[in-house]
């Protein structure tokens, strides 16, 4: 998943991080632990905030939280943070561990957590979520598909994300494709999509759509995914030993996607911070983007002038084919073996973990989905704008079965096939065959 980075982002340097906690935090007496995380480092706007209700976005409420949670645990303990960009996370943590320099606790996308426990570098929680009172019956069905292992949980679930569509309803009216309320007409097979994209681009001049496909990876495999698993299709063959790129199902979804390039239904040439940027100048009708942006999209449209004032909405991908399905994933929080150095330690990484499981409503603000089913469940969060009618995904994500390795490596090479059709002109049954050798050799490499 990409955001868009300020500047002043740093990220953590192997054996260091970066400490955003005050020296007055820092008391003797107290147990210190160490969170890794990324997210953003926003402490000049959040670094004094300690009530996490009163911050936004994904970077100022996870701020909010830590800070809350030293200034009010009685535990005796103090959390310090270490900031990394996104982007190396995984290889500077890699680093780290060789180095024997280990976080507390670190976030980890639930799409990666197989791998680090295959290798036996993560810490199976229940007995001490248990004891903390973390009750792990009450993880969503997604949260619970992304965390739990050969029957052990190995995280806590922090959220789940999702692929969804971020839509301007000012252009869709303009293109006579709302209903009698305001609300957009979605397509419900492949036929009527290309039919609305080619309407919508007769209307208005503009691309149906603006989803990342210049320098990106990502995007292009979790629209695929999407497709292929409304089809009842799948990614891999029997074992998951091999990635199958030429089934009918994945077939139809790359020629769909393709079809809506080469008409030009989809803007051109477009990075991740371009794509955002597309649809909020109103210069595409929907955009392709994750539950991170429902914040960021619902500011923007509150501001008079705005080509979404007024107008800004946002619902799972659309259901084209057999079954709702989307591609999902989440953040977690686990403990890497070695991070806890005494008893002490582990007492308050847990408390923390509980006190992040009890304020789990407020993650949930920035727009991505609840892991606690109480807080899905909750008046609270199906009052926050649009949630009502994305909560299905806590039920209808899928993703790739965790036991799969390198599914980071995965989703960077069948990625970047599809972006060569589209952007090149690659034939697809060039590109997928290139795709299937190159995951097929990832896959046999891993012992």
């Amino acid at each position: 998943m990409k955001r868009i980075w300020t500047p002043g982002l740093l990220a953590f340097a192997l054996g260091a991080g970066l400490a955003l906690v005050s020296p007055a935090q820092a008391q003797a007496g107290k147990t210190e632990i160490t969170v890794a995380r990324f997210f953003g480092a926003c402490d000049a706007d959040f670094g004094k905030v300690n009530d996490a209700s009163k911050a936004r976005g994904e970077c100022g409420i996870i701020t909010a939280l830590i800070n809350e949670y030293n200034a009010t645990n009685k535990d005796n303990a103090v959390v310090k943070p270490q900031i990394a960009e996104w982007g190396p996370y995984y290889d500077q943590l890699t680093a780290r561990l060789v180095a024997k320099d280990v976080p507390t606790i670190s976030v980890m996308h639930e799409s990666v957590l197989g791998d680090y426990v295959s290798r036996k570098l993560v810490e199976p929680l229940d007995d001490g979520l248990k004891a903390a009172g973390v009750d792990t019956g009450k993880y969503t069905e997604q949260a619970k598909r992304g965390t739990v292992i050969g029957g052990k949980t190995y995280a806590l679930p922090m959220d789940t994300w999702s692929w969804l569509w971020h839509i301007n309803g000012n252009l869709m009216k303009k293109a006579g494709l709302t209903q009698a309320d305001g609300t957009p007409v979605l397509p419900k097979s492949p036929e009527e999509l290309l039919a609305h994209a080619r309407k919508f681009k007769a209307a208005t001049g503009k691309p149906y759509f603006a989803w990342a496909n210049a320098n990106e990876t990502a995007a292009p495999f979790r629209t695929f995914l999407t497709l292929l698993y409304q089809q009842n299709g799948q990614l891999f063959e029997a074992g998951n030993k091999k990635i199958n790129l030429h089934s009918k199902e994945a077939t139809a979804a790359i020629e769909l996607m393709n079809t809506l390039y080469s008409e030009g239904h989809v803007k051109p040439d477009t990075d991740y911070s371009g794509t955002n940027q597309a649809f909020l100048n109103g210069d595409a009708g929907i955009v392709v983007v994750g539950t991170w942006t429902i914040d960021e999209f619902m500011a923007q449209a509150e501001k008079p002038g705005s080509p979404l004032h007024g107008a800004y909405s946002v619902v799972p991908f659309a259901k084209l084919y057999a079954k709702p399905a989307v591609f999902a994933d989440g953040h977690s929080w686990v403990l890497l073996k070695g991070g806890t150095k005494n008893e002490a330690q582990r007492k308050a990484a847990y408390g923390f973990l509980k006190f992040l499981w009890d304020r789990n409503y407020e993650w949930a603000r920035t727009g991505h989905l609840p892991a606690n089913q109480a807080v899905a469940d909750s008046d609270n969060f199906k009052k926050l704008p649009f949630r009502s009618s994305i909560l299905e995904i806590t039920r209808t994500g899928v993703a790739m079965p965790n036991t799969i390795p390198r599914q980071r490596t995965i989703e960077s090479v069948v990625g970047e096939e599809l972006a060569s059709v589209m952007l090149s002109k690659k034939p697809i049954p060039q590109a997928m065959k290139s795709a299937e050798d190159r995951v097929n050799k990832t896959l046999a490499s891993v012992k």
